[in-house]
C-alpha cells in the first residue's frame, strides 16, 4: 500500500477532511498495560508483549510514541496521550512527559533524540488511567481520586508544553465517581495548574441495544432496535447534565472540564471476525447515532470541553473500514456525519428551540423527539444541522433565524434506502452526501424538508 513511514497514505487523506482536533492513543484498556519504552527505539529491537484485552495477541510495539506522533503531525491533529496507571508507575508517566516535551538535554530528552527526535513535540492532553474503575485496576473512587492527584503532581510542564491532565471519570451513570474525583479537589482553583492537580474528567458511554454478552447487531435489526439504539445515544444529554450537576457543586464557575473520551455504538462483531479486534459494521442507523451526540455536545459546550468517538479505523464506530484482503478504503455513514459537521469548528454555539408538533415516540418508558437539531456561527455564516429520526416518514422544519437575514444557503443530505444501509468496497458510496435542494424561502426564514433516516446540513450566508 502507499504509505509515509508505514503509514496508509489514503487513510492519511481521508482523515484529514475531517479536520480532526486532537487524537488519543494508545487507550482503551491496552493503555494501562502499555509501558511506553516499549515503542520506543528501532522497531527490529522493540520488545514483543501479549495484548491480554483484545484479541489475546501478540502486540509487536512496531507503532509506538514516534509513530503516534508522526501520524498526529500527518493529521494536524493534537496528541492526547493517555498513560499507564494500572500497571505502570508515577516515574514511568513522568518520564514520558519529560520524553515527549522536554527541550534540553536532560535524561528523557536525550533517549529521544537518540531515537531521532531532536525538537520536542508538543502534547496538551494527558490521560491519568483509563476506566480506573475496571479494566484500568479494578479500582475504588476514593482510592482511585487520591492516585489521579499523585500522578498528576509529578506530570509537569515541561519548557513551553502546558499540561491539561484528564483523571479518569465515570462509567455511565456512576455520579458517585464522580462527586469523589471532585470531593477529592478541594479548593478549585488551587495547586497545580489552574484548577488543582487535574483539569478535566473524563466519561465513558455507549450505546448498544442489548446486555453485555448480546449488544445487538451492527446490520439486522428491525425498527423497535432502531430506535432503541436512538433513544440511547440522546440518554447521553441526561448524564452529562447530571454528571454536570455534580461537577456545578464544588466548580460552579466551570473551570474543570468534563472529558467525553470514549462514545459511540458497540454491537456483536461482524461473523468471521475475531471477536477482540471489534469490528463491525456502519449503517445509517450509526450516522443518526453520531449526529444526535454531537447534536448533544453543542448545548453542553460550557462544561464539556472535548469528546472523542471510539475509534478511528475498523474498530467499533469507526470513521474509516479496510478490507484485510484487498486493502480497499471504505468511508462510513459516520464518516460523513463527521464531515458534514467540520463547518462547526471553533464556531460558536447558537441556542435551538423546537417548537410546534415535533413527533414523538416512546421508547423504554420515555419520549424520544424524532428530531435533532443543532447550529453555530462563524465568519458571517451559520451551520445548522437537522437529523430526522423517523425511520419511515419524512419531515418538514422552518428555520427561524431572528433578527438575521439570510442571503444564500447551500444543503447536503445523508440517508440511504433503508435504515441499514451501509457501505462496502463494492459499494462504497451506499450512504454518502450529496447536494440537497429541499429548501426554499418562507416567510420566517427557510423551508427545509427532511427525508426519512436523514441527516441534513445547511449553511447559510448571513446578511
Amino acid at each position: 500500500m502507499p504509505n509515509v513511514r508505514g503509514i496508509r497514505s489514503d487513510v492519511v487523506e481521508a482523515l484529514r477532511a475531517l479536520a480532526i482536533p486532537n487524537l488519543r492513543w494508545p487507550g482503551g484498556c491496552f493503555a494501562d498495560d502499555y509501558h511506553w519504552r516499549d515503542g520506543v527505539g528501532p522497531r527490529e529491537d522493540r520488545p514483543r508483549v501479549v495484548n491480554s484485552h483484545w484479541g489475546d495477541v501478540v502486540e509487536d510495539n512496531s507503532f509506538g510514541t514516534h509513530e503516534f506522533m508522526d501520524l498526529c503531525e500527518m493529521l494536524g491533529a493534537v496528541a492526547y496521550v493517555n498513560g499507564n496507571v494500572g500497571s505502570g508507575t508515577v516515574r514511568e508517566m513522568s518520564e514520558w512527559v519529560e520524553y515527549l516535551t522536554r527541550g534540553d538535554d536532560s535524561p528523557m530528552a536525550a533517549l529521544r533524540r537518540q531515537n531521532g527526535r531532536d525538537e520536542p513535540w508538543t502534547v496538551p492532553f494527558w490521560g491519568i488511567g483509563n476506566e480506573a474503575w475496571g479494566c484500568g485496576g479494578n479500582m475504588r473512587a476514593d482510592a482511585y481520586a487520591d492516585l489521579a492527584r499523585q500522578y498528576a503532581t509529578y506530570l509537569r510542564d515541561q519548557g513551553g508544553n502546558t499540561l491539561y491532565r484528564i483523571a479518569a471519570g465515570a462509567h455511565d451513570d456512576d455520579y458517585a465517581w464522580t462527586e469523589a474525583l471532585m470531593r477529592s479537589m478541594g479548593c478549585i482553583g488551587c495547586g497545580t495548574g489552574p484548577t488543582g492537580p487535574y483539569q478535566a474528567v473524563s466519561l465513558h458511554y455507549y450505546t448498544m441495544t442489548g446486555p453485555w454478552e448480546d449488544k445487538g447487531d451492527a446490520t439486522r435489526f428491525d425498527t423497535d432496535q432502531w430506535y432503541l439504539a436512538l433513544a440511547r445515544a440522546r440518554h447521553t444529554d441526561e448524564l452529562l447534565t447530571r454528571h454536570s450537576t455534580v461537577m456545578d457543586r464544588y466548580d460552579p464557575d466551570k473551570r474543570m472540564g468534563l472529558v467525553l473520551d470514549e462514545w459511540g455504538t458497540w454491537w456483536n462483531v461482524e461473523d468471521g471476525t475475531n471477536p477482540g479486534f471489534l469490528y463491525q459494521q456502519n449503517t445509517v442507523r450509526d450516522a443518526l447515532v453520531a449526529s444526535v451526540h454531537l447534536d448533544t455536545f453543542h448545548r453542553h459546550a460550557d462544561r464539556l470541553v472535548m469528546a472523542n468517538i471510539a475509534q478511528t479505523v475498523n474498530v467499533l464506530q469507526a470513521m474509516i473500514l479496510t478490507d484485510p484482503d484487498t486493502g480497499a478504503l471504505v468511508l462510513t455513514p459516520t464518516y460523513h456525519v463527521f464531515e458534514m459537521g467540520t463547518g462547526h469548528h471553533d464556531a460558536q454555539n447558537l441556542d435551538v428551540h423546537l417548537t410546534g408538533d415535533v413527533t414523538t415516540r416512546e421508547v423504554d418508558g420515555k419520549p424520544l423527539p424524532l428530531l435533532s437539531a443543532s447550529a453555530s456561527t462563524k465568519d458571517g455564516t451559520a451551520l445548522v444541522s437537522l437529523s430526522n429520526l423517523d425511520a419511515d416518514r419524512a419531515t418538514t422544519v422552518v428555520l427561524d433565524l431572528r433578527g438575521r437575514d439570510v442571503t444564500g444557503h447551500t444543503a447536503r443530505v445523508l440517508t440511504g434506502p433503508a435504515v441499514d444501509a451501509h457501505n462496502t468496497p463494492d459499494r462504497p458510496d451506499a450512504v454518502a452526501p450529496r447536494p440537497w435542494d429541499g429548501v426554499r424561502p418562507h416567510p420566517r426564514g427557510l423551508e427545509v424538508d427532511l427525508p426519512a433516516h436523514a441527516y441534513v446540513t445547511v449553511s447559510l450566508d448571513l446578511g
